[in-house]
C-alpha cells in the first residue's frame, strides 16, 4: 500500500530485488522460514515472486493470510479531480 501510495505499484506488480536472506534479516527470521513462507503463498495463490518482482495476485487473501489492517498507515487517497 506505501508504494502504491507512491506511485511505484503497477498492475499489482512493484519491484523486489530482496534476495531471501534479506528479507529474513530484515523481518528477523531464517531464510528458510522466508523460503517455506514464500511457497506457501504462492502455492495458495496470494503471489507471483520472479527476478526482483513481486506480483499480488489475491489482494484479498493476501491481507486475509496476513491479517493486515490498512488503517495504521494512515494513508489518505488524493482527492479526484
Amino acid at each position: 500500500m506505501r508504494l502504491e501510495a507512491v506511485g511505484l505499484v503497477q498492475d499489482g506488480t512493484c519491484d523486489l530485488p530482496m534476495t531471501q536472506a534479506e528479507l529474513g534479516d530484515a523481518l528477523g527470521i531464517s531464510t528458510v522460514h522466508v523460503n517455506r513462507t514464500l511457497q506457501e503463498l504462492r502455492g495458495e495463490g496470494l503471489i507471483t515472486l520472479s527476478g526482483g518482482r513481486l506480483t499480488v495476485d489475491d489482494w484479498a487473501g493476501l491481507s486475509a493470510a496476513g491479517e493486515f489492517d490498512p488503517t495504521y498507515l494512515h494513508i489518505t487517497q488524493p482527492d479526484a479531480a
